[in-house]
């Protein structure tokens, strides 16, 4: 006999779950509130910065199940003052958790941002800047008929990382760019400029310092094998190549990038 807990009632109810769903006032997210209701949710709270689109909203749920909040999540106090609601209504999470949060809540929300204003958005608009030179590099054609204009952005290993205390911010920048990257790969074909990326692990850098440091006077970065398996950090004349290991180097002349694929 199949046990219960397989059934599709079993599998894919929301019976007395408590949920918050940003953007819950309309389109998906209103969507994803009443799927929650309708499935035995015993709270929804929608959150949105509109207060009568939520309460229409609310009223289109379940007014008893579900809860406007008016807030903005690029707010961090409006997000701790929703979650504090949330907490007061429904019970606090475990002190495990509160220390958790209340640690990484020092961060300020504009600190994160600022990384992701480097690491992508300066990308992007440093790329922007330069379309007409790289264009008129094309023109030009000084390095020969088949060579043409490209961007290379330096990413990171760390877009690819999930690292336990690895910084959120600067891992998920530099996965962003690394995709922004493949995006503008894709935009750019009519135009003839290609755009690459690279994604260094280890290598001397400000950014690297701490952990070069670790390794204390004498190393000369070294690192054991099971950190690095080269055994050392990368230096300046690997950045060409010579330090690769495990990579897919996808050499097609940008074909890839105009078919539905992932890579």
């Amino acid at each position: 006999m199949a046990s219960p807990n397989i059934t599709a009632e079993a599998l894919f109810n929301a019976d007395g779950i408590v949920a918050v769903v940003t953007g819950g006032g309309t389109g998906i997210g209103l969507m994803i509130a009443k799927a929650l209701a309708a499935n035995g949710a015993q709270r929804v709270y929608i959150v949105g910065r509109r207060e009568s689109v939520l309460q229409d909203a609310a009223q289109s749920i379940n007014s008893n199940v579900a809860v406007p909040l008016r807030g903005d999540i690029t707010s961090q106090a409006s997000l701790v003052a929703i979650a504090e609601r949330v907490e007061s209504e429904t019970g606090y999470p475990p002190p495990s958790i509160s220390e958790y949060r209340a640690h990484a809540l020092q961060t300020p929300m504009e600190d994160f941002t600022q990384t992701y204003a480097i690491n992508t958005t300066g990308v992007y608009y440093t790329t922007l800047a330069f379309l007409e030179l790289l264009d008129a590099g094309n023109k030009k054609g000084n390095m020969g008929p088949d060579w043409r204009s490209q961007v290379v952005a330096t990413s990171s290993i760390g877009g690819f990382s999930r690292l336990r205390g690895a910084s959120f911010a600067y891992n998920s920048s530099k996965a962003a760019v690394t995709h922004m990257m493949k995006m503008l790969a894709t935009a750019f074909v009519p135009y003839r400029i290609r755009c690459n990326v690279l994604a260094p692990g280890i290598f001397p850098s400000d950014l690297a310092g701490g952990m070069m440091n670790t390794l204390g006077p004498g190393h000369d970065g070294v690192f054991d094998t099971s950190v690095v398996p080269a055994g050392r950090a990368g230096k300046e004349e690997d950045i060409a190549g010579a330090y690769l290991n495990g990579s897919v180097v996808v050499v097609d002349g940008g074909r890839l990038g105009t078919l539905v694929s992932t890579y």
